[in-house]
């Protein structure tokens, strides 16, 4: 996870929590692509059509997709093997 300093996640928290609740009340078919057409705009806003920014980017987003895995989907799927056991 992004491990900011503890003071910035109010303001960035207050921000974001609108968004949450919109996506969350879109039919789940909606919410990916929406969920997507923000992301992209936000990249598209914050990093200049440089090779230099566009490939720091594409660095943050694959940080996001490792570290969602490490933190979320590792210890969810660790779970399920606890209690419906390993493949064999």
């Amino acid at each position: 996870m992004p491990y900011i300093k503890k003071d910035q996640r109010p303001g960035a928290d207050a921000a974001i929590q609108p968004l949450i609740d919109h996506l969350k009340g879109l039919p789940v078919e909606e919410q990916d692509g929406v969920l997507n057409y923000v992301i992209t705009r936000t990249i598209k806003a914050v990093y200049p059509l440089k090779y230099f920014h566009l490939n720091r980017a594409l660095g943050v987003l694959s940080a996001i997709t490792l570290e969602f895995y490490r933190r979320v989907i590792g210890p969810y799927e660790d779970t399920k093997i606890n209690e419906n056991g390993d493949v064999t």
